[in-house]
């Protein structure tokens, strides 16, 4: 696949050295000029943008954003060891949104297939929808998780828009979305209707006042994504002005980082968004500053990758079983020797015979490790099994 036709080149930053170390623009390699992609062997990140907004609800001038948020980006200094990382460019605009879409679709997929983790800089938060498609013919299903003040679901007659992008998701057929976790939503802004669909469909869905309170506990919920799609607009205007929909409440900026780390140590994570930002709204580009310091902080979590997903070797794991008598429930957690972070093992049957089949690992954390030992199901375990019954 030539991925070179659906790209236009940037321009590389220039970047004056004050020390012996580099800055994340001098080890970075870019799409500069016409002819000179990228090699895209042993590349682990790839970086693009897309200018991409027609469908962004009252916050058009979001297509304007990936090369402000560069500008910053590249004067930061990595503080890791070495990432095989390029910047794609940007994806060039359809004709139509759905010819965006469909080039989205593709580049994403084609890059998932190769091992290399996405990072799209949007754009509008639609775009996410052609993320999701990229996954179609994977064979398996997908767990999203989207840091937004909102649900996104819109209307039941709504075209595909920025604000109703998750209900073609959850529509679409066939289906493979497994888990839908939203991060930060502000109960002013959803009804209870949409309240009661979502958990009816046994998504995780999280107040902003519960995130801010306990932000240790995103991280399983991160860990147990596929996609990582953020709305700057979850983030408060005090630190992120630039949205027409930033209010006074919100994620801080050190929060969203937080999460980006999180997000950027997860073995599953696979691509991650960033959506709605608005030169028009800054104020002096600080929106753009915090969002490149998100990637800075996604990129250093990348770098302390363990890889230690359980599976069916786990000598790497301490292994507690819980029973949980009232329920007649044996419920198994594995710690990583590694990283100290914590699974729940979900048996899986086979509907006809009752057979144990496999265990679904569910990334959790220590609370509900302590939730089971006061002889009580923690949700995760609950949400999960009603999805797989």
């Amino acid at each position: 696949m030539e991925l070179d036709i659906y790209f236009s080149p940037v321009t590389a930053p220039v970047i004056e050295s004050t020390s012996e170390q580099k800055r994340l623009g001098e080890v970075v390699q870019f799409y500069s000029e016409e002819g000179s992609f990228p090699d895209l062997e042993q590349v682990k990140v790839a970086l693009f943008g897309v200018d991409e907004d027609r469908k962004a609800l009252e916050n058009k001038g979001c297509a304007d954003g990936p090369d402000h948020v560069r500008k910053h980006l590249y004067q930061l200094y990595p503080h890791w060891n070495y990432i095989n990382m390029v910047d794609l460019g940007n994806l060039k605009r359809g004709n139509k949104v759905e010819d965006t879409y469909f080039a989205l679709k593709e580049v994403v997929a084609f890059l998932v297939k190769k091992g290399i983790v996405p990072v799209l800089l949007g754009g509008s938060q639609d775009l996410t929808y052609a993320n999701y498609m990229a996954y179609e013919n994977t064979g398996r299903v997908v767990n999203i998780a989207s840091m937004d003040p909102v649900f996104d679901l819109g209307h039941e007659d709504d075209e595909l828009n920025s604000r109703s992008y998750v209900s073609r998701i959850i529509l679409h057929q066939p289906n493979f979305l497994f888990n839908f976790t939203n991060i930060g939503y502000q109960s002013y802004f959803v009804n209870q209707d949409a309240l009661i669909l979502m958990r009816n469909l046994y998504f995780d869905i999280n107040r902003l006042g519960n995130v801010r309170a306990n932000l240790e506990e995103t991280e399983p919920m991160v860990r147990n994504a596929d996609i990582l799609s953020i709305d700057v607009s979850a983030i408060r205007a005090a630190d992120a002005p630039g949205n027409y929909y930033a209010g006074p409440n919100g994620l801080a900026g050190e929060e969203a980082c937080q999460i980006c780390r999180y997000a950027g140590m997860s073995d599953q994570l696979g691509c991650v968004g960033f959506y709605e930002y608005n030169p028009r709204f800054d104020i002096r580009e600080q929106t753009a500053q915090l969002v490149a310091q998100m990637i800075w902080y996604f990129l250093d979590g990348f770098s302390n990758r363990k890889q230690d997903f359980p599976g069916e070797n786990k000598k790497d794991f301490s292994i507690f079983r819980v029973l949980v008598e009232e329920y007649d429930e044996e419920l198994v957690f594995l710690k990583s020797k590694k990283t100290d972070r914590w699974w729940l093992e979900l048996p899986v049957k086979n509907v006809t015979d009752n057979q144990l089949v496999r265990p679904q690992f569910i990334p959790c954390s220590y609370e509900d490790y302590k939730t089971a030992l006061q002889k009580e199901i923690p949700d995760r375990w609950w949400q999960n099994q009603q999805k797989l019954m």
